[in-house]
């Protein structure tokens, strides 16, 4: 089942934009959550924005499953296997990638960073064409 909901699509990315746009200006500093998340523990001298940030991430993700009455929507049909193996391969991706997807697709491009339009090209081709062979290939829903 596919459901599109553009109010809070619209919502969160106002959200999302709002977060980079205040860690830019007050900080200095690129919202990009792998590099923060890598941060706590190859950067412990500045840990504390670190944790407050990824904090607010998932107080964020609480607050909204609160106020909408229902679960994140997690998927549970996924072999564990197989998410471990994503998760590691995006892992990598990131690293490769020198940045995820909020670093490059959020604020990459709000700056016109060439290198983040190609990279976020990049993964967003990769991703359609892993969803396309997970869903029609493998036939895992």
């Amino acid at each position: 089942m596919i459901s599109f909901t553009p109010w809070s699509a619209l919502g969160g990315g106002a959200l999302i934009g709002l977060a980079a746009v205040s860690l830019l200006w007050f900080d200095g500093r690129i919202a990009g959550v792998s590099g923060i998340a890598a941060g706590l523990w190859f950067r412990p001298a500045d840990r504390l924005w670190r944790v407050l940030f990824l904090a607010g991430l998932i107080a964020g993700t609480a607050l909204w499953t609160w106020y909408a009455g229902r679960g994140t929507g997690g998927r549970t049909s996924f072999p564990p296997a197989l998410l471990v193996l994503a998760g590691l391969l995006v892992g990598y991706g990131t690293a490769l990638a020198g940045g995820c997807t909020s670093g490059h697709g959020v604020c990459g491009l709000a700056r016109l960073s060439l290198r983040s339009f190609i990279a976020t090209l990049v993964f967003l081709s990769v991703a359609m064409f892993t969803t396309y062979v997970v869903r029609h290939v493998l036939l895992v829903s």
